[in-house]
């Protein structure tokens, strides 16, 4: 009787916990719609007392599934206002995996505000039945000021990968130094240190196609006379980018509104990518052929992991996928493949086979593939080339005809 008591009780818990876990509501889901914002331009940064603010915010849905209405709302706090609370509310619409959607808002700056930072949030829903999700974000106002005299320069710039291909991403980092030599300066009598105050640097797309991910750096503390500072800013290209140079703006905020800067950073985009072209005739004899491809790298910097895969109806192919590796550009590198027919294989068909071949390789961080179609493989019987007895027989008949006719011309003397 004991053992039955158990027996039910256990029974009971099982059928719980299994109606607990049927009650997960479904946005729970692993590869549900899922949102990350980002305030990608504060213009003018810092904000100034007693002016609008245009805040420029960037959705993105890095879930599984997409985003049936998607909403973005802002929720002023003071020193922060909207000039209508009807444009607190914005409308996206669908948004798809992968995909990113920027929208603008206007905030007015009291102009009895302090200089500081101060905070303002931000609101997004998947749909309409959805709860909002919220995120807050800090807002430089007003520009301090410091009577250090060093100068912030943009030293070098390095971009990983170096040319961008349309739907990349990577990254753009900056080098800035103080360009100060010696610890203090005198002028008009006062002694200043040298030392250079970076209060903020953002980077802006100045053209379309060019999203950066990061929100701004903010107090990037003091750089003594001659020191330096690495700056990493996730952008991305989008698939629209069209070819050729685009240009960033890096706006940096030092010591005072005399020693902001602003500085011009380019980025490359071009589509260019990997050929492959038959090097040899596609030829099968008697079922089984040696082909040979040159590849060639098209684009202007190292493409990396680089690999070409030959597929055809009926053949298989040794190695089934060749690795090159690394290749820098205009590098040409020639591949062989040992092609043997299986049983589904139709010697007699005179349109033969069709092949093609796969690139795939990575340009930064970025996974490439391209295809090459429509190479058609023939099918022969028997060899093409001549055999050493062939040629031996040719070579008499060539060196007995003319010997004969002499023969003949001395007897008939």
């Amino acid at each position: 009787m004991q053992r039955i008591k158990k027996n039910i009780i256990a029974t009971f818990f099982s059928l719980l916990l299994i109606s607990s876990l049927s009650a997960v509501p479904a946005c729970a889901a692993v590869g549900g719609p899922n949102l990350k914002v980002t305030i990608v331009e504060t213009n003018p940064y810092p904000a100034k007392i007693g002016e609008y603010l245009t805040l420029t915010v960037q959705v993105e849905n890095i879930g599984g599934d997409k985003a049936d209405n998607v909403d973005i709302e802002i929720v002023p706090q003071y020193p922060f206002s909207l000039d209508s609370q009807a444009n607190a509310v914005k409308n996206i619409g669908v948004l798809y995996p992968g995909r990113t959607a920027t929208k603008e808002f206007h905030l007015f700056v009291d102009k009895n505000a302090q200089k500081g930072v101060r905070s303002i949030d931000v609101r997004t829903k998947t749909d309409k039945d959805s709860p909002w999700s919220e995120k807050s974000f800090d807002i430089r106002i007003g520009t301090e000021t410091f009577n250090s005299k060093g100068t912030v320069e943009l030293k070098e710039v390095i971009s990983e990968p170096q040319v961008f291909m349309p739907g990349d991403r990577g990254t753009i980092t900056v080098t800035l130094t103080n360009t100060a030599t010696t610890p203090t300066v005198t002028i008009g009598g006062n002694d200043f240190d040298t030392n250079a105050r970076i209060q903020a640097a953002v980077l802006r797309p100045l053209s379309d196609g060019i999203v950066v991910l990061d929100a701004p750096y903010e107090d990037m503390g003091i750089l003594g006379p001659g020191d330096s500072i690495k700056l990493t800013f996730n952008v991305k290209v989008t698939e629209e980018a069209t070819e050729g140079t685009h240009n960033l703006e890096l706006a940096i905020e030092g010591n005072s509104f005399d020693y902001n800067s602003k500085k011009n950073i380019p980025l490359k985009v071009d589509s260019s990518n990997i050929m492959v072209i038959p090097s040899k005739e596609l030829t099968m004899i008697n079922g089984k052929a040696t082909i040979e491809f040159d590849v060639a790298n098209t684009h202007p910097n190292e493409f990396n992991s680089v690999s070409i895969k030959p597929e055809a109806e009926g053949i298989r192919f040794y190695p089934a996928e060749y690795f090159i590796g690394p290749m820098n550009p205009d590098e040409l590198f020639t591949i062989e493949f040992t092609a043997v027919a299986d049983d589904s294989w139709n010697p007699r068909n005179e349109e033969g086979a069709n092949m093609s071949l796969t690139a795939n390789y990575n340009n930064g961080i970025n996974r490439h593939v391209n295809t090459v179609g429509n190479l058609n493989f023939t099918s022969v019987s028997g060899s093409t080339e001549s055999s050493p007895k062939a040629v031996l027989a040719g070579g008499l008949i060539i060196i007995a005809v003319p010997a004969a006719f002499l023969f003949y011309r001395r007897r008939k003397k």
